[in-house]
């Protein structure tokens, strides 16, 4: 979550943890088969921040805190279903989709939730 979202705060990072999560429990495309923390953080090409100098060292106590959080249930929109997101840059429009449908904006992250015809399952 810190080396995906550190910039956008204690909240951009929560709404990181939701889309991680959300893929552990999603049923659909290329997330039937990552049934884990790990596998969905490790699964190829899925997040930029894994190996950036903030992906290393050991989380302190708030970024543990608030992968909990996630981990036990918390959700907000506009990643409450998301599966993706990204940063299109400062001030640059959400593309309305990008693998899936735009759920909203924090910041400079876009969120977007599967299609309807994906039957996720989140």
């Amino acid at each position: 979550m810190r080396s995906e979202a550190l910039g956008e705060g204690n909240f951009g990072m929560l709404l990181v943890g939701n889309v991680v999560i959300n893929r552990v429990v999603a049923s659909c495309d290329v997330f039937k088969n990552t049934t884990t923390i790990q596998e969905v953080i490790y699964q190829k090409n899925a997040f930029e921040g894994v190996g950036t100098d903030l992906w290393f060292g050991n989380a302190n106590g708030k970024e543990r805190e608030l992968a909990l959080k996630c981990i036990n249930g918390y959700r907000a929109d506009p990643a409450t279903r998301a599966l993706w997101y990204r940063n299109p840059g400062r001030d640059v429009p959400c593309p309305p989709e990008f693998y899936g449908v735009l759920a909203g904006r924090f910041k400079q992250h876009c969120f977007y939730d599967p299609k309807s015809n994906l039957d996720c399952n989140i």
